[in-house]
């Protein structure tokens, strides 16, 4: 009898765990069916892929959305709309919004505005606070919570825990991986003053080196303590990849685009405001020693941590601007485009963006393309020349630090469970963007 699938992709290069392999997917309800050549039966959609390559779908575990509350800069909607053009098939939201999600009904509420209107599969963080260290071991794992985020330096509203009770309290609270931003707030605060008016290159003198490895080896410290798994956001400098190096057995890396790509202080004299993020850009030393540290495997998974404020507000006068910058649509070009450059391995660069994300977090048939998985896929063209330019931007702050960027690596599509909701540059159909599911919610 002949089997009927829902899609065929035909045609293509296909990245499976075991290499780049010229083979055909066929999907059906939601899961990778049978790759073949071809295939035995038909399809309600047949794609052809020639010339294209099959990559997992990517995975972005760092965006700020800012819904609910500033929707100005961005919300659900437009935000994973920004993912799906970029071929993003899945992300993961963060807390700081207004007001933070920090209880059950918020999380449940962001649930509720994300049904419907997100082009992307998607799950947010629990923001731990003062307030709700004693539930954050039930919080966590609430259907549609990828985990806890600690703030350690300073943040929006409550969300900043740095005194040593506290911190003990919520190492101690519940099992899954703690997503840090690790910054040294004492250290923050004392050398604020050294900022200079209208001087964004003082931001890295301001938060400092000292301020991110300290808070590093604080979280450290606790996680051994408490023997309790922690991933290291966006960590900025050599130091702490040569820390986190001895550390691996506890704790997980990510790095950003922008750190690999930008240094200080060329960034800021090109940029201004608009290279200011938490931490900071840093030196070209810092950005070569990621490198470094990346290609000996200490890194994990590249995330954005997009984080979009308007130009308006971007061009308020320093230290008065806010810090954060987007990128989830660019994570992919940026990345292929480091593969073209022979900085990074294709393979190399679907672990840090799909396959690490999958593995790290628990997330269920994700990060490869094997039959039973997720028929997730970011479809590529490796040799498509683009340039970034405004018109191609989907965020709602409409503007991007690698404006003017030519790049070689272009998303060409991006599936979802079998369903295309972007091709060649236009997003189709409705949102169908769901909570991902994760093991560990499920022991």
């Amino acid at each position: 009898m002949t089997r009927i699938y829902d899609l065929l992709l035909m045609n293509g290069q296909v990245l499976c765990p075991w290499g780049l392999v010229e083979t055909n997917i066929a999907v059906k309800e939601g899961y990778i069916a049978e790759l073949g050549d071809p295939p035995q039966g038909k399809a309600h959609e047949v794609i052809d892929c020639t010339g294209l390559v099959i990559l997992p779908g990517v995975i972005d575990t760092q965006v700020h959305f800012r819904e609910p509350g500033q929707e100005h800069k961005e919300d659900l909607e437009s935000g994973s709309r920004a993912a799906v053009m970029g071929g993003v098939t899945a992300l993961f939201e963060m807390p700081n919004t207004n007001p933070p999600t920090t209880t059950r009904q918020r999380l449940q509420e962001k649930l509720d505005l994300a049904h419907g209107r997100m082009w992307c599969d998607h799950a947010f963080y629990i923001g731990a606070s003062a307030d709700n260290i004693d539930e954050l071991a039930d919080l966590e794992l609430m259907a549609g919570c990828c985990g806890i985020k600690l703030f350690m330096g300073s943040s929006t509203g409550s969300l900043l825990v740095d005194d040593d009770e506290a911190l003990d309290g919520l190492f101690k609270s519940g099992r899954r991986r703690i997503a840090i931003h690790a910054e040294d707030n004492a250290r923050l605060e004392s050398r604020k003053n050294l900022t200079i008016e209208g001087h964004p290159q003082t931001h890295p003198i301001w938060r400092d080196t000292i301020s991110a490895l300290a808070a590093t080896h604080r979280a450290i410290k606790l996680a051994r303590q408490h023997n309790r798994l922690v991933h290291i956001l966006h960590v900025s400098t050599e130091e702490e990849m040569k820390f986190l190096a001895q550390h691996k057995d506890i704790a997980t890396v990510e790095a950003t685009p922008q750190h690999l790509i930008m240094s200080a202080p060329d960034c800021y004299d090109r940029l201004g405001t608009l290279a200011q993020m938490n931490p900071p850009i840093r030196s070209e030393q810092n950005r070569q020693g990621l490198w470094q540290w990346l290609h000996q495997g200490v890194v994990d998974i590249v995330a954005t941590d997009h984080a979009p404020h308007t130009l308006e507000e971007k061009q308020a006068l320093y230290p008065n601007s806010p810090s954060g910058m987007p990128g989830v649509q660019t994570l992919l070009p940026l990345m292929l485009n480091a593969v073209h450059q022979n900085q990074i391995s294709l393979v190399h660069m679907v672990e840090l963006i799909s396959a690490a994300p999958a593995r790290v977090f628990g997330i269920e048939g994700a990060g490869r393309i094997v039959v039973g998985a997720r028929a997730n896929f970011s479809v590529v063209d490796l040799n498509s020349k683009f340039t970034i330019e405004e018109d191609w931007l989907a965020s709602r702050c409409g503007w991007s630090p690698f404006t003017g960027t030519e790049v070689t690596g272009k998303p060409i599509g991006t599936v979802i469970r079998g369903h295309r909701v972007m091709w060649d540059g236009a997003v189709i159909g409705t949102p169908i963007g769901d909570p991902i599911s994760f093991l560990d919610t499920r022991l």
